[in-house]
């Protein structure tokens, strides 16, 4: 039953990701991080930080699962999780693969539609790009801890916390029984939000080192 119904998520994904090579790469208008990476949740922006009265429209529930499809069923992610799962060896590549695409596609739809559509949250990366390197390392971090309401207003960051527990509570649905502790479900649940905080980082200086690179 188990093997079934990995079948069935890679039919869908394979599905999923030719729609999504024949639809405009919306990525791209916020740069894809090294060039290739998917970047959807990331907008430029503080809103009303900068004293303009600008304010980023509000995310609608469509929109978030639209964010969460795109992110996790982008061309790109396919060979990305490849290379990431060859490095963990190659006992099993083939079963740890479809785990490590799993794992990656539950905690994208939980962290960026599913909870943040229970709390009215904004699951999106508000870049800074103000301030100092220290400054702007420490404000990355913390949108792993608060993040915004959909009207605008601080609040802790349940979205992310919450999504990634409950992410790593369903992969014990198809993880190894070795894996189903207590133990196990804190290290992925902990993992991905590592993950996140690092990807939190690279959304904040890509664009810096992009114009760098592109003055050489």
């Amino acid at each position: 039953m188990r093997s079934g119904l990995l079948r069935h998520l890679v039919r869908s994904s394979l599905v999923a990701a030719a729609l999504a090579c024949a639809a405009p790469a919306v990525a791209e208008e916020h740069g894809r991080l090294f060039g290739v990476l998917p970047n959807y949740t990331t907008v430029d922006g503080r809103p009303d930080d900068d004293g303009s009265g600008a304010r980023t429209p509000a995310v609608t529930r469509t929109h978030l699962f639209k964010l969460a499809s795109e992110s996790t069923f982008d061309p790109v992610v396919y060979p990305y999780v490849g290379f990431i799962t060859a490095l963990g060896g190659d006992h099993d590549y083939r079963k740890r693969y479809m785990e490590a695409f799993a794992d990656n596609s539950a905690g994208n739809f939980m962290t960026t539609a599913v909870v943040p559509s229970l709390t009215n949250q904004d699951p999106r990366y508000f870049r800074s790009g103000q301030g100092g390197t220290f400054r702007r390392i420490a404000y990355a971090a913390s949108r792993s801890v608060v993040t915004r309401t959909r009207s605008g207003n601080a609040a802790l960051n349940v979205s992310e916390f919450g999504g990634n527990l409950a992410a790593a509570g369903l992969s014990n649905i198809y993880h190894d029984p070795a894996d189903r502790t207590v133990t196990g479900t804190m290290s992925r649940w902990g993992t991905q939000v590592m993950w996140d905080t690092v990807a939190n980082e690279l959304k904040e200086f890509w664009p810096d080192i992009r114009a760098k690179l592109h003055k050489h």
